[in-house]
């Protein structure tokens, strides 16, 4: 016990909370729902309860058996929680839109499905007035919801975010004139440390987001074995993907500030003109 709170006093927060606490979750379902109880058993609370138990009993001291349990169990534990900010870095590459090489036939297929279905705010307008005056007042609820996330332009990227995150590059570049990909480190470097913190904030948001799809997709895969993981995977889902919009909204509007800032430049000193000395007069003679 003082073990683990010393290393809970070691780690920082968000690393426990984000990966080693669901990490320990997750290897505790697996170990207990997936290899004890199946499906055939899924609900037993008495069986869980005895595995529980039969694995923090230590009768005698710590055998070698013990002992190798548990450096089993802290070694899944770490490697989960070391492997799910890997996949979180490819949900987090998929979501921007920068799909690899090898996925680009299906990129290009979502993204004719997202033009195909796409239409401009202004009409997701008109229909909504229709159909409120119709007395279809969920349909127009819906379509009022649906144009406030649709961009005027027509998709170019295979998901959402992609299309968010461009569209920021795009106004930066006509309302400042500066190339985010080029210009990101000098304005990071020159900001001060109110945006900066903001800009990092709304990353760790967005880092969050995906490895909370990374860890419905792990519990989902574990509803194989024990169905109820499915069940969690698919709330994580649910949560992790509304999370993720929230944090692209968060992350393009903090861009496009601090951009804006860097632009104005407010800190800049005004030049003071120069005072010509007073010329000296001579007495006439």
């Amino acid at each position: 016990m003082e073990l683990l709170v010393e290393l809970q006093k070691r780690i920082p927060d968000g690393w426990f909370l984000r990966r080693l606490l669901p990490a320990t979750l997750f290897v505790m379902a697996a170990v207990v729902g997936g290899g004890q109880l199946g499906q055939r058993h899924w609900n037993d609370l008495g069986l869980a309860r005895e595995s529980i138990a039969g694995g923090l009993r230590l009768s005698g001291g710590l055998s070698a058996d013990g002992v190798a349990s548990l450096v089993l169990v802290a070694v899944a534990i770490l490697a989960a929680a070391f492997a799910v900010p890997l996949a979180a870095g490819a949900i987090g590459a998929l979501a921007s839109g920068a799909w690899p090489w090898w996925l680009m036939p299906l990129a290009r297929r979502v993204t004719a499905w997202r033009v195909r279905r796409w239409a401009h705010p202004d009409e997701l307008g008109r229909q909504s007035v229709r159909a409120r005056a119709a007395g279809r007042h969920l349909r127009a609820d819906r379509l009022d919801a649906r144009r406030a996330r649709t961009e005027p332009a027509a998709p170019g990227s295979p998901t959402w975010s992609g299309d968010r995150l461009r569209a920021t590059e795009e106004r930066v570049g006509r309302e400042s004139g500066s190339d985010i990909a080029s210009d990101w480190t000098r304005v990071l470097l020159s900001a001060d440390d109110i945006p900066r913190t903001a800009l990092s904030e709304t990353r760790t948001a967005y880092d969050a987001a995906c490895e909370a799809l990374a860890w419905s997709a792990a519990f989902t895969i574990l509803g194989a074995w024990w169905w109820p993981a499915a069940a969690v995977g698919v709330l994580l889902w649910l949560a992790g993907w509304l999370s993720l919009r929230r944090a692209v909204e968060a992350l393009c509007r903090t861009t496009e500030a601090v951009f804006a800032l860097a632009t104005t430049d407010p800190t800049t000193p005004t030049p003071t003109p120069t005072v010509s000395p007073t010329p000296t007069v001579s007495p006439t003679p």
